[in-house]
């Protein structure tokens, strides 16, 4: 058999004290020929400490980088991509959790579906009081999905080595700096690859209501901004453009609480 090992790429800041549990659940999965390549994006806690000692204790399935500055996710993941030696390239957070099953199933899937070039899964919500609502997501997402939906959940996927050399890895910009997932899904398309979704949660993303104060003007523009250059790359009808456009100044001026309120419900209502 080819080679079929899995490379899981993860850029992590300031996470030393999720970043065990993110890790372990790697350490923990079914399928085990993986490496886990983790770069550490100029954190000032005790992040690469962490890091340390896992590479110590697994010097052979661990590959530790590191940025003098933090730089952001997308030139984290890009140097991470520059170390992965697998046929599969998968991808993880540092303050989430993967299912044992997860990178099993999802290899299982690739090697059945030929023709499918990236696999994501749902997604289910937790804290330290446990698992809440799932995030569904859609089964057979197309390049239309992006009108106003996420084809896939950035943090579940697995894909192959090629299909990130073919795109060129993850645009570094301004722009792009908590919007990379959807430039990526837009250059996906656009090169004619294709992706699918399995409806178990096979992730557990952390629910982190800081993240929502994060979420700027400046950021939020930015977003609309890649979207805008999207839908150009796909040939979107221009009416397509009205909806995004509106919701991007109704998110812009709802006030952060009102938005926490709304995370917050639909976090505790399954």
């Amino acid at each position: 058999m080819t080679n079929e090992k899995v490379s899981i790429i993860m850029g992590v800041y300031n996470c030393s004290n999720t970043l065990n549990e993110a890790i372990d659940s790697i350490l923990m999965q079914t399928y085990i020929d993986w490496e886990l390549i983790i770069c550490d994006d100029g954190s000032t806690d005790d992040t690469y400490n962490v890091l340390l000692k896992y590479k110590t204790l697994y010097p052979d399935k661990i590959i530790i980088l590191r940025n003098e500055k933090n730089y952001r996710l997308s030139y984290s993941l890009n140097k991470c991509l520059k170390y992965a030696s697998g046929k599969y390239i998968a991808r993880m957070d540092g303050d989430d959790l993967s299912a044992p099953t997860r990178l099993e199933k999802q290899v299982s899937f690739l090697r059945e579906n030929q023709r499918v070039h990236l696999i994501g899964t749902s997604m289910q919500r937790f804290n330290e009081e446990g698992t809440h609502n799932i995030l569904y997501s859609i089964q057979n997402p197309d390049k239309f999905t992006l009108k106003n939906k996420t084809p896939f959940n950035h943090a579940t996927i697995m894909t192959y080595k090629h299909v990130y050399d073919r795109l060129g890895g993850y645009t570094v910009s301004e722009r792009t700096k908590r919007s990379q997932d959807i430039d990526l899904w837009f250059r996906f398309y656009k090169e004619g690859f294709n992706g699918r979704n399995l409806t178990e949660p096979l992730y557990y993303v952390r629910e982190n209501y800081d993240a929502i104060k994060r979420r700027t003007f400046k950021v939020r523009f930015n977003s609309y901004k890649t979207r805008l250059i999207g839908f150009k790359m796909l040939g979107y009808p221009l009416y397509w453009y009205i909806p995004i456009t509106f919701n991007f100044l109704i998110k812009s001026i709802t006030p952060y609480f009102l938005i926490s309120l709304y995370r917050k419900y639909q976090f505790t209502h399954k």
